[in-house]
């Protein structure tokens, strides 16, 4: 059972850091998941206090992840319409102009703008309005998605370094 659980742990860290970058995944939430299921196992001992204060700063993080692209479109003059087309940006970015494929990870940044400024255009807003909208919902998705990253990593980090002073 241990190693099926440490199995899970591997697959939910993954797909928790792959979460920060597509919306529809709750990345850290995952990360945390997979640490509470190495936590019952032998392979990972955690102290109390240190899953109560990684549980409390993943909510924090996952509630911010709302507020922040939010608050980055609102504050440079944005609408709804600018912060549909970051989100649909971001996927096309992803799926259809690979991460690994020849633009790297120019395609995961350069999505959510140019999706942002459509969306704006399409929602009637003048170039120049629409330009600093696309922005500040940049700006916004840039700030959730390394709040997000960074959460997901110090998760990652907690797990292999109790693996390794409960194993080794």
């Amino acid at each position: 059972m241990d190693w099926f659980l440490a199995f899970l742990t591997l697959v939910l860290v993954i797909t928790g850091f792959l979460g920060c970058f597509l919306p529809v995944l709750p990345g850290p939430p995952l990360s945390f998941i997979g640490m509470l299921l190495i936590h019952f196992t032998r392979f990972a001992q955690f102290e109390t206090s240190t899953l109560l204060t990684v549980g409390a700063i993943t909510i924090i993080v996952q509630v911010l992840d709302y507020i922040v692209p939010v608050w980055g479109t609102k504050k440079f003059g944005g609408t709804k319409y600018g912060t549909w087309g970051s989100i649909i940006g971001l996927i096309v970015g992803l799926f259809f102009l690979p991460p690994l494929g020849p633009f790297g990870i120019i395609t995961v940044l350069a999505g959510p703008f140019f999706g942002a400024y459509i969306g704006e255009t399409i929602g009637g807003t003048e170039n120049n309005k629409a330009l600093r909208a696309a922005f500040g919902t940049f700006i916004g998705f840039l700030a959730g998605t390394f709040m997000k990253v960074v959460t997901s990593v110090v998760i990652t980090v907690f797990i292999v370094k109790d693996i390794i002073q409960t194993n080794f």
